[in-house]
């Protein structure tokens, strides 16, 4: 009778914050702690525990993450500041002209790039107040220009590598499990966008080289087959490793160079500014537009430190836009930039706490109670443990059917409960950590760019005068199709 009532509990807790969130009574701020701490209670965990390891310990838990976020919110602010935004926005436009498909794709691409490091409403207001007007002037209509925009913005943030931080710490996964995931749904995400871009200037009437088109689509598939295939039959095999160590030499080899001769280029500038040959830069200079992907590519090539590559991308901005007041627009990123993320700090606090609460402190606890099983975890793995799916198929067919459950700061919405679900999972055994990772990442599609609940879907909703609910339903076939490809390729590398 027990055990039935704290079931009873738990499904009452979890779906009171989900609709307290869902009608916007309770934001996930507040929403996050108040179920830890009600989780914590109805599992058993004493009032000492609760405040010493559920509410202490867990705000500090995702300490990396969320120094990460804060960095990168500097970076973020410094790039709009300094122009590099800006301007790579509309250089892209005139290498587009005025072609609607050209500049639809160069658009995303840009706005991709942009998003592997820039985060925040300011951010994106800054981009798309440059963006929609060159996508209006050549003939989008609003609703496929906020579409567009969206995909753009969640496209780049697969590959934000502060987006990973939070998975090396919640689920204990190294870097290149996450990079080789993470690379696979970018391709993925990139394929959905190009048709939508497709079809919905398909369907507004726009001529398009439907037979190009076409030939392109089918050569992406078949190079991405082809590459899938050798993959996945020669993965084991000596000679597949040695090529690829011999490849990754060479590339590095090729990006060391680089980086020298535009290492070279830089001190040669900035020594023409400190003599007084050059005044400060009346133009952005070409390597100041790496900035953004910077950080990004010391985490996947030389597997940097997180914050040690941010803070690297941060210096490298301020070297490469170095003019008149920089040092003040340093200071100004540091202090503003990093106050922007704190929203996500507070949320990521929060998720630490219902991490806790649900899988327990570890370390000091277990030592403590001579390695016993934490109350709320001993309670739910064997009820969890009935009901996650364990096979492949079965992983792929439940979480696809699941997947909405992500929007409206549902159960798989990352930011609202998700964690705290792939905590319950982790600990039940069911399933390996990375096809947690895989699940979370292919089902947040969905969230990230369809959720009515995103700030920048209600910003961008009220800019183009419409109702936010009409970019949902515009733009969920193509990203529920993508959350199903996602969830297909985790289980093929993941079981």
């Amino acid at each position: 009778m027990t055990e039935t009532l704290q079931i009873a509990g738990f499904l009452l807790v979890f779906f009171t914050m989900a609709l307290l969130m869902f009608f916007r009574k309770l934001p996930a701020l507040i929403a996050l702690p108040l179920m830890a701490v009600l989780v914590a209670l109805l599992g058993g965990v004493n009032a000492s525990d609760l405040l010493v390891h559920v509410i202490g310990a867990g705000a500090v838990k995702l300490h990396t993450a969320y120094t990460v976020a804060i960095f990168g919110g500097m970076l973020s602010f410094l790039l709009q500041k300094s122009g590099v935004a800006e301007n790579l926005i509309k250089n892209g436009a005139e290498l587009a002209g005025d072609r609607p498909w050209s500049v639809g794709l160069i658009m995303l691409l840009l706005i991709a790039m942009l998003f592997t490091t820039l985060g925040g409403l300011g951010a994106i207001i800054m981009v798309a107040t440059i963006v929609l007007p060159i996508m209006a002037s050549v003939g989008f209509s609003s609703l496929t220009i906020a579409g567009l925009f969206l995909i753009g913005i969640n496209l780049g943030g697969i590959l934000n590598a502060g987006n990973w931080a939070i998975y090396l710490d919640v689920l204990r996964l190294d870097i290149g499990t996450i990079r080789s995931f993470a690379l696979v749904l970018f391709a993925l995400c990139l394929l959905m966008a190009l048709a939508f871009l497709t079809l919905e200037l398909r369907r507004e009437g726009h001529k398009l080289p439907l037979k190009k088109l076409a030939g392109y689509g089918v050569a992406a598939a078949l190079l991405l087959s082809a590459a899938a295939w050798l993959y996945f039959h020669f993965r084991d095999h000596a000679v597949w490793g040695e090529g690829l160590r011999i490849a990754g030499r060479l590339l590095n080899g090729i990006l060391a160079t680089a980086a020298a001769l535009t290492a070279l280029q830089i001190l040669f500038d900035l020594g023409k500014k400190v003599s007084g040959r050059e005044r400060f830069m009346s133009r952005i200079k070409w390597y100041a537009y790496l900035a953004p992907i910077v950080p990004l590519l010391l985490i996947l090539i030389l597997k940097m430190n997180f914050i040690t590559a941010f803070v690297i991308g941060l210096f490298y901005g301020f070297l490469t836009t170095w003019r008149k007041g920089s040092i003040n627009m340093l200071s100004q990123a540091i202090i503003e930039g990093g106050g922007s993320v704190m929203p996500a700090v507070v949320l990521m606090m929060g998720i630490g706490m219902l991490l806790n609460a649900i899988m327990g402190p570890g370390g000091a606890w277990n030592l403590a109670h001579a390695g016993a099983e934490w109350p709320v975890i001993g309670f739910l793995r064997p009820v969890m443990e009935k009901i996650i799916p364990s096979s492949p198929w079965l992983y792929v067919l439940v979480f696809t059917l699941l997947a909405p459950l992500s929007l409206y700061r549902g159960p798989l919405n990352v930011w609202g409960m998700g964690y705290g679900m792939a905590a319950i999972m982790l600990a039940s055994g069911s399933l390996p950590a990375a096809a947690i990772m895989g699940m979370l990442l292919s089902v947040g599609q969905i969230q990230g760019i369809c959720d009515p609940t995103n700030t920048q879907n209600v910003w961008i909703a009220n800019e183009l005068h419409l109702d936010v609910q009409e970019i949902l339903w515009r733009t969920l076939p193509y990203v529920w199709i993508l959350a199903a490809l996602g969830l297909a390729a985790a289980a093929l590398l993941f079981f």
